[in-house]
């Protein structure tokens, strides 16, 4: 009975989650041919002027964000039918993940900051539930790094909605031309960056994304390509801070260049695969917040839509992988799979290629002309260089990853099969496919009311060229070396390790920001647990009786030292006095 159940609410929820994706973009396209937006509102509390209203904003941005996000969904329920088919809760699981994907759609819809908090923190909650779910000492240490992470974000919009309590409402809508005159929009801006630092895990809280992996593959799939880490970049461009020109807008920009150089360096040093696919997803929310911060909306949303397709196609390949492998992530027990798996090796090469920014699938469109559009911009070398050596450092962790696990020679047991007939897994996996390679040139006709004019030298424009096949090169010589020469001739084993363990990050956010300061209070946390009415009452006057009862017991036992040391003090005291009179 359990296991109909199953099938049926995987099977209800991706017919439902799919035509709901082609009404949206349907939609959509009817929205943007007429310039169309649908705003309803409804007004739930009315206190002093002050109206709490739930409201819903349908445009072109979220029926096209809607779509992508049900389309994806749909196909990852789909994949969780035969990924998790030996799991007894699949039930809940997938009601999980619905309560999931509602979360982000009630966030993509809410131009009010009260539903948008109640989308944030749902995303934030489920998340933790789905990280945990295989209920092992290494998924609940990262749900609480995850969830806590993810905590500091959540009191940011906390902080935004009491302060626009000054403004006599909550919609944002209202108050985007105040970026220029007011200066207390000033604090809401850099609240909201805060906000969305912590979801897209920005520097310094990008140690939570790599343990999310934790949770099952197809949760990874839909967190890192359309959902929880793209909230924070969705929220930035919903709010178009970025008229703003202050120092908090140029130092966002570093912060997040300098993650995509993080994530780049890191992933060519690991060797996980679901992790080296976490760090790749790091690098391109750099990349989007990056050119947010430039100004670029349109652009950021176009790579954020993009990205979404080839990632969750990346995610479900490795989890083909994993299941075949034996449950084993390590990519240097791997080797050879093209001549055992093809479909799912074709997969996972196109959403590797379309990674890169491979001319004509969907990645090239959105990071070619990011990086010309850079180009034409009056930037320093600085910012020039983070954009140029992270993309020549995806090229490389990709092409690394393709040599380990495509040519290199198979290193798992000599008798194992590899057969690639999960007809379930390939079908969800080939809509992804079909996506990766038209989505980019589809949303360049339908996102861009204008063409882009990009006007560079031949130097400029053969730079990306020459940057993307230095990377390969670099990949291949990288991938063909041996372990211990690896280890010989790369690097120092401190340099490498504190490549690897992503600039000591986690250990500074978790030990450094935790351990110490609990282990400090630990007893007047103790006491604090107890509730202050007990400590500051009852209990509390016990405890100080007790200890006063102790020193004068002390003091009071027949020591010869005390009784002698109190005579001499007495002596003095009468000499002092004596000599002054």
């Amino acid at each position: 009975m359990y296991k109909y159940m199953n099938i049926s609410i995987c099977y209800i929820s991706f017919f439902f989650l799919f035509f709901f994706s082609l009404m949206s973009f349907y939609f959509m396209i009817y929205f943007i041919l007429n310039n169309f937006i649908f705003f309803l509102e409804w007004e739930l509390v009315s206190i002093n002027s002050l109206s709490i209203v739930m409201i819903i904003l349908l445009d072109w941005m979220s029926l096209l964000f809607m779509s992508f996000v049900s389309l994806i969904s749909s196909v990852v329920i789909l994949y969780s039918k035969s990924y998790m088919s030996s799991e007894k809760n699949l039930f809940r699981f997938i009601i999980l993940v619905l309560l999931f994907v509602l979360s982000m759609m009630m966030l993509i819809i809410s131009p009010n900051i009260i539903s948008i908090l109640l989308g944030w923190d749902g995303l934030g909650l489920v998340s933790y539930c789905l990280v945990i779910y295989y209920q092992n000492i290494k998924s609940y240490n990262a749900g609480m790094l995850t969830v806590l992470s993810n905590r500091i974000g959540d009191v940011c919009i906390l902080m935004v909605i009491s302060w626009m309590m000054n403004f006599g409402g909550w919609n944002y809508l209202f108050y985007l031309n105040f970026y220029y005159y007011d200066d207390y929009m000033l604090f809401i801006g850099v609240l909201i960056i805060l906000a969305s630092m912590t979801k897209s895990a920005q520097i310094p809280f990008s140690s939570w994304l790599p343990a999310a992996m934790a949770a099952p593959t197809p949760v990874s799939a839909l967190v890192h390509s359309s959902t929880l880490v793209t909230a924070g970049v969705y929220l930035l461009i919903r709010f178009n801070i970025f008229y703003m020109d202050n120092i908090f807008i140029k130092f966002f920009m570093l912060l997040s260049g300098l993650t995509m150089l993080m994530a780049g360096i890191c992933a060519n040093y690991e060797y996980d695969l679901k992790k080296i696919i976490a760090l790749s997803t790091l690098s391109q929310l750099g990349l989007m917040m990056s050119i947010l911060s430039v100004g670029m909306v349109d652009l950021a949303f176009f790579h954020l839509l993009t990205h979404a397709m080839f990632k969750a196609l990346l995610f479900m390949c490795a989890g083909v992988l994993i299941h075949m492998m034996n449950n084993n992530q390590d990519i240097r027990y791997m080797g050879g799979l093209s001549s055992f798996i093809p479909l799912t090796s074709l997969c996972l090469n196109i959403s590797n290629l379309a990674l890169c920014g491979i001319p004509f699938l969907a990645g090239f469109y959105s990071k070619d002309l990011i990086l010309e559009v850079l180009c034409m911009s009056s930037f320093n070398l600085l910012i020039f260089f983070l954009y140029y050596f992270s993309t020549g450092l995806t090229m490389f962790y990709t092409i690394r990853l393709l040599f380990y696990l495509m040519i290199n020679e198979f290193n798992l047991v000599v008798i194992y099969n590899l057969f690639d007939e999960d007809y379930t897994m390939l079908k969800s996996m080939f809509v992804l496919l079909i996506m990766s390679l038209i989505s980019g040139c589809m949303l360049s006709w339908l996102i861009f009311m204008y063409p882009y004019m990009i006007y560079l030298s031949l130097k400029l424009k053969l730079l990306v060229i020459f940057v993307s096949l230095l990377g390969g090169f670099m990949g291949y010589f990288i991938s063909s070396m041996q372990i211990y020469s690896l280890n010989k001739y790369l690097m120092m084993y401190k340099l490498s390790s504190f490549f690897t363990l992503m600039w000591f990050m986690p250990s500074l956010f978790t030990y450094g920001l935790n351990y110490y300061f609990l282990n400090f209070g630990q007893n007047l946390l103790k006491n604090i647990d107890m509730g202050w009415s007990e400590l500051y009452s009852g209990f509390g006057m016990f405890m100080m009786m007790k200890n006063y009862s102790k020193f004068y017991q002390i003091f009071h036992n027949n020591n010869y030292k005390i009784y002698m040391y109190s005579f001499i003090l007495w002596i003095m005291i009468f000499m002092m006095f004596f000599l002054k009179n």
